[in-house]
């Protein structure tokens, strides 16, 4: 079977990149498709993650004027899905989507992939006229879903959130084969690739008033930084920055995980989750806002992990303290954790989409 993947840049190390590269390497390497891949290429010419030799790229970069790229960008796609004739097409939160099934006319099947919650925006909202903007936008992302063979979405409540007919839910898969991390380090950490999303300045507010009383505490944060951003000032400001390092992202992201004894989530929206998993993977307890609308699939509160009412500092710094002190408690929901989260191995995951691709080539 051949698969074609229409994906925004993956050159980075965001979550997309990462996904894509762990179920396009074992398309090819466990069940021996075909694979290319159709990109746009702005962020960097060396990839982050690994993608297997065997897969066949194709890449274009983006231009000033927008109808000249837009043009330039369907006729590549069209080129593409002449030249290699796949079986299946998914476009997986490709850039200018919402365009792709209105202007490409073809006969194969078209799945869309999307690692978004309806909520998501990249920035507050201040003015009506975003506000209206936003509202026509998911308007036109709904009209736009149906067009598709199916959407498929990585949690049930995302695929609520939209409300579609032709709807398919599959999770993420675990990145790794996880070892179970000590906890006695007295160590946080938190994954941050765009801060503002992630709620970043809410967790330097959690951590400011977690370290009046456990000073010895340090949060680790990836993400990616420009020198003296707004989030350093802002932990200077808070007098935090001798406890929080702000580091790059990291290939070996799993020894962070062991290196860790909780996991904080405080982000404003959440498709899924994925780092969640990988902490919950490694044994690490994870604290995280009920956001719409990943965390609450992920974590069964006070079970395998803390489900906090979306915003309730207090209660976020109450539930931190408890698995700061409580050396056993973090044990047994990191034990819990680990457990729970075995569904998410990646052969189970690609068997749910070597399903699907069966049932769509069958239909």
């Amino acid at each position: 079977m051949k698969i074609l993947y229409i994906a925004p840049d993956i050159t980075d190390s965001g979550g997309i990149a990462r996904v894509v590269s762990l179920k396009t390497n074992y398309l090819v390497t466990k069940l021996d498709y075909e694979v290319c891949i159709l990109s746009v290429n702005d962020c960097r010419s060396i990839r982050f993650y690994d993608f297997d030799p065997r897969i066949k790229w194709y890449n274009i970069k983006r231009f000033k004027n927008s109808f000249f790229y837009c043009k330039e960008y369907i006729r590549l796609i069209q080129k593409t899905i002449s030249q290699e004739n796949p079986d299946v097409i998914i476009i997986c939160d490709a850039a200018l989507w919402l365009f792709i099934p209105w202007f490409l006319k073809t006969e194969i099947p078209l799945l869309f992939e999307t690692h978004f919650s309806i909520f998501f925006k990249k920035e507050a909202y201040k003015s009506l006229y975003r506000k209206i903007r936003t509202k026509l936008i998911i308007f036109w992302r709904k009209k736009t879903m149906n067009k598709f063979k199916y959407a498929v979405f990585e949690t049930i409540e995302g695929s609520r959130e939209w409300g579609l007919n032709n709807s398919k839910v599959i999770a993420n898969p675990l990145s790794f084969t996880p070892n179970a991390a000590t906890l006695l380090n007295k160590r946080a950490m938190a994954v941050c690739m765009n801060p503002y999303v992630k709620g970043l300045d809410r967790l330097l507010l959690v951590w400011s008033r977690i370290i009046k009383k456990h000073s010895d505490w340090v949060l680790d944060v990836y993400g990616q930084w420009e020198a003296n951003c707004n989030y350093q000032k802002m932990a200077r400001t808070l007098k935090v920055s001798n406890n929080v390092n702000f580091l790059p992202p990291t290939a070996d992201i799993q020894n962070s995980y062991n290196q860790a004894s909780v996991f904080l989530m405080t982000s404003r929206t959440e498709a899924f989750g994925m780092v969640l998993i990988e902490a919950m993977a490694s044994g690490v307890p994870c604290i995280a806002y009920d956001c719409p609308s990943g965390p609450r699939t992920i974590i069964e509160e006070g079970i395998n992990g803390f489900l906090i009412e979306d915003g309730n500092v207090d209660l976020f710094v109450q539930k931190l303290e408890l698995l700061i002190e409580d050396e056993d408690l973090r044990m047994q929901i990191g034990s819990t954790a680990q457990e729970s989260v075995k569904k998410y191995q990646i052969d189970v995951i690609m068997n749910e989409w070597q399903s699907l691709f069966q049932e769509v080539l069958n239909s």
